[in-house]
Parts: structure tokens; sequence; C-alpha cells
């Protein structure tokens, strides 16, 4: 792992009407759009659903790393977040984000061990901790 702080960079471009192209190096472009809410398309990826995708991916990899690190033997991990988006003082914002996570782990295997580390994964999380609201997630483990 490099050294902290890290630093990312992401590019974007748009015209004044359609997609937003979205650049990174090394990685494929990806195109988003306002979502059906917003009079958007619903077609692209949009920042709302980006925000929230990064959340659940984040989430995925920090608990795929203390899975790794602890010898913890799982078949897989389902995320789905839904976010709340309301006016608040006069602004946007995102007021509650609920996350459903499934983690299938084979017979066998300590279900509260593997519970504790779907918490650990949650605080790791460089996305979670970044947010302003408290991410509620809630996580079941189960027997695959």
């Amino acid at each position: 792992m490099d050294q902290f702080p890290h630093v990312y960079g992401v590019e974007s471009s748009c015209a004044p009407a359609g997609r937003v192209a979205l650049s990174a190096q090394g990685v494929p472009a990806l195109e988003s759009d306002a979502p059906t809410q917003f009079g958007g398309p619903g077609d692209r990826w949009s920042p709302e659903g980006l925000m929230l995708g990064a959340l659940i991916d984040c989430l995925s990899l920090s608990f795929r790393a203390s899975a790794s690190a602890s010898s913890l033997d799982w078949v897989d991990l389902r995320c789905r977040a839904e976010g709340t988006l309301d006016r608040v003082d006069g602004v946007l914002r995102f007021t509650a984000i609920r996350v459903q996570a499934r983690l299938r782990v084979p017979a066998g295997e300590k279900l509260d061990r593997a519970q504790r580390l779907l918490e650990r994964a949650k605080r790791n999380c460089p996305v979670s901790n970044s947010l302003a609201l408290e991410v509620k997630v809630e996580a079941s483990v189960e027997e695959a």
C-alpha cells in the first residue's frame, strides 16, 4: 500500500446538454446523466447513483480486505444502498442512507466472527467515514 495521504484524480467533460463524460487515468471512461427525478433519461449512472455505488463498493472492498487478513472463508457479499435526497436549509443533500448487506459463509464458519468483520468494514470504509450523515448498515450473515 502507498504511504498516506493518497491523492485521486477524476476529470469530467460536458456540453450544455447531454451526458457528462467521466475519466481517470488507467480506467475505462464512464458516462453519467441526470436521474429521472431531475428530468434525466434514466439510462446512465447519475451522480446520486454513483455516490451510493461508491459507498457499497468501498464497504465491499473493505470487507474483502478484512476477511482476507482474518482468513475468513466466505461465499459472497451482496449490498443494496438506498439514499434519501431532500432539501435541507435551502440545499439538496442526502439525509439518510440505508445499506442492506447480506454475507454468505460456508457451513461451519463462525457467524459472529463474520458479523464482526462486516462491522469492521464499515468502520474502515473511507467513503462512509467521509459522509456528513450516519450511514446505517443492516448486515446479515448466513450459511451458503
